[in-house]
């Protein structure tokens, strides 16, 4: 049984041999490049070839087509610019046919990129292009306009594959998930992306999407985010007991996402399903504002993002949901499209309210939230 091809055809590998890093690490004269969070988890996730078909940071062409019209300079369908801003002084420190280290936040040696050019680019026309607005309070916007005015390209190679420090156990790469469903039987997987602890209209969605394929990938992104989202590891606390409680155990499978969080709303929608191809799913749910954040993007703009793709081109298969709430009519969860009550009919409460709820010690409804979920948000956020 084979899984779903990877993007481009080939999963990316540029995980470097012992031999290769020995080789990289003898030459201690090497010019370096300290790379940002977003930066360092890039590295990662072409490495494990979660970016495939990228072996490194976009050259111009590729950056300037993706930019402009979601797509390679080879055609192929990407939408969010995977790129190494630097300043001036660094650029100007490089020379084209280096290989240039590549030193994480901590200070730690973690790859090199074989630098083939540098260019400069239009921070607003990113911002506008890919975060669809200028406004600097937007956080995507605001990580463009405070990084470098010139970007490196070239390939990469990362030097260690290091267990997660916090999810060693639910660190599973592209070769491997594909592996666990082949090993699984499943033909059809859907994933789903989380930043936030998951709550009953997410529970929802995710099992009438379960409904019609072989397995669940659950899939929260553990990379940079908001200061104000919840932590990553109270985050998983609830993933957990929500699959021990709630959740079929042969169809789910559980594992975090080490990619940045970028806010981009639909051009991210369009990038987290071509991740999730590479990671081997067939499927991936798209709910109401994908990736967004304040009002920057319409409820449902990233679904409609993917009617600008030719059929089959993303060669993912998109499901759509609406927003989903507990219908007290119909005594169920439901969406607009099932369910015949009005706003008064409904329980839903919005994320500010739910915060507000959890920091008094107080438990959301049953009916919006699982209480095994609220009690761990209860006490991450009195503790």
């Amino acid at each position: 049984m084979h899984t779903i091809a990877p993007h481009g055809g080939v999963l990316i590998d540029r995980i470097a041999s012992p031999e290769q890093t020995a080789a990289y690490q003898a030459q201690g004269d090497l010019p370096k490049v300290h790379l940002s969070q977003r930066a360092c988890s890039d590295l990662e996730m072409i490495a494990i070839g979660g970016f495939s078909p990228l072996t490194g940071y976009l050259d111009e062409a590729d950056y300037l087509s993706v930019v402009e019209t979601m797509h390679l300079a080879n055609g192929l369908a990407w939408s969010v610019p995977i790129t190494l801003p630097v300043t001036p002084e660094v650029a100007d420190s490089l020379e084209i046919g280096q290989t240039v280290a590549l030193i994480a936040p901590d200070g730690e040696w973690v790859g090199v990129l074989e630098l083939t050019g540098k260019y400069t680019y239009d921070k607003t026309r990113e911002a506008e292009k890919v975060y669809r607005t200028t406004d600097e309070n937007h956080p995507g916007v605001k990580v463009v306009y405070e990084q470098g005015t010139i970007n490196l390209a070239g390939s990469v190679w990362y030097f260690e594959r290091k267990p997660h420090p916090q999810f060693p156990t639910y660190q599973l790469d592209p070769a491997q998930s594909r592996e666990i469903f082949v090993a699984k039987g499943w033909q059809t997987v859907v994933g789903f992306q989380t930043r936030n602890p998951i709550h009953r209209a997410h529970e929802y969605i995710q099992k009438c999407a379960l409904e019609t394929v072989d397995g669940l990938f659950l899939h929260p992104l553990v990379g940079a985010t908001k200061e104000d989202d919840i932590p990553a590891d109270v985050r998983m606390r609830c993933y957990e007991v929500l699959l021990e409680k709630y959740y079929p155990k042969d169809r789910v499978v559980l594992a975090i996402l080490p990619a940045a969080m970028r806010y981009a709303g639909p051009r991210e929608a369009i990038f987290h399903s071509l991740i999730r191809k590479n990671y081997g799913c067939t499927h991936f749910i798209v709910g109401r504002d994908h990736a967004g954040v304040g009002d920057y993007y319409g409820a449902y703009d990233a679904q409609y993002i993917f009617n600008e793709f030719a059929p089959g081109e993303l060669g993912i298969t998109p499901m759509m949901f609406e927003h989903a709430f507990y219908c007290k009519l119909t005594e169920g969860m439901a969406t607009p499209k099932t369910s015949p009550s009005q706003k008064e009919d409904r329980i839903h409460l919005s994320g500010t309210k739910v915060r507000e709820m959890l920091r008094r010690g107080e438990t959301p409804p049953p009916q919006f939230s699982r209480p095994e979920v609220a009690q761990i948000l209860i006490r991450a956020m009195q503790g």
